[in-house]
């Protein structure tokens, strides 16, 4: 019989982190009976005859190599999307990484020849239709143009009008930056489909951050590594956004929040 120990997954070492932060009731499922097999995992009965689960030191061992391992491959990208995307779920926000969405934006703001998808012809639309399908672009003069927000969240709500959708664009590298402020399409386009749009800012190799408040527009909001913090360099200007179009909800039901406290974030309670 083979006695070798089941080989763990992401989801075995999510598992062991809830427990490690829980009181340990289990769940008695195939997780579970895997890493108690593996060592990791240990059953503590009470006098009262309840049966807990402990994380051993063999388990601890784990979790910290495995801390390790995800932190090396992340670039100083990624960590900073990961930890603005963290701060926003313990703020009670739905957050998701990674979107593409569709805005449609005037022409006249692609002045430097990048390719855009005409905006649609306006038409007649059943009943059915006008609660089913994208909202088609406003009249002539528009453009599709594809956003990709770095981090994208929403109120946890239930009242749509409340959602108070809200962008972070994730920059680390000045010249990027630069590069990134030469766009007025790109920031068009977040502040289209968002209340509020906030640029954070890395910091170099000095640990200074990578830019000046002032050199961001006046439109977005500035926050600024500092340390292990995230401190605001400067309020993003607000505006009420009644309702996300449906081919925004279909988008974010299609890939589901990028972070859940109870994987990625220290519970707050």
């Amino acid at each position: 019989m083979n006695q070798d120990p089941p080989a763990l997954t992401r989801r075995h070492h999510q598992r062991l982190r809830e427990i490690y932060r829980s009181a340990g009731w289990p769940c008695h499922d195939m997780l579970e009976v895997e890493l108690l097999a593996a060592g990791l995992l240990e059953r503590r009965p009470s006098p009262e005859g309840f049966e807990s689960l402990r994380v051993t030191d063999a388990g601890v061992r784990r979790l910290a190599e495995v801390f390790a391992q995800n932190k090396a491959v992340r670039t100083p990208h990624e960590a900073l999307v990961e930890r603005v995307a963290i701060a926003m779920a313990q703020a009670g926000r739905l957050t998701w990484r990674g979107l593409m969405l569709r805005v449609a934006l005037p022409q006249v703001l692609f002045d430097s020849g990048v390719a855009a998808e005409p905006a649609e012809a306006p038409r007649q639309a059943s009943a059915f239709e006008a609660e089913v399908r994208e909202p088609a672009a406003p009249v002539a003069g528009h453009v599709w143009c594809m956003a990709c927000p770095d981090v994208f969240s929403v109120r946890h709500t239930t009242v749509e009008a409340y959602l108070e959708p809200v962008v972070h664009e994730i920059k680390v590298s000045r010249a990027d930056l630069l590069g990134d402020l030469k766009k007025p399409a790109k920031r068009a386009a977040y502040l289209a489909m968002a209340g509020a749009c906030w640029y954070v800012l890395g910091q170099d190799a000095k640990g200074r951050p990578i830019a000046e408040p002032e050199e961001i527009p006046a439109e977005c909001g500035v926050l600024q590594l500092q340390g292990e913090r995230l401190v605001v360099a400067r309020e993003a200007p607000r505006r009420a956004v009644e309702r996300l179009p449906f081919h925004v909800w279909m988008a974010l039901a299609r890939s589901g929040p990028a972070v859940r406290l109870d994987d990625d974030a220290q519970s707050l309670l």
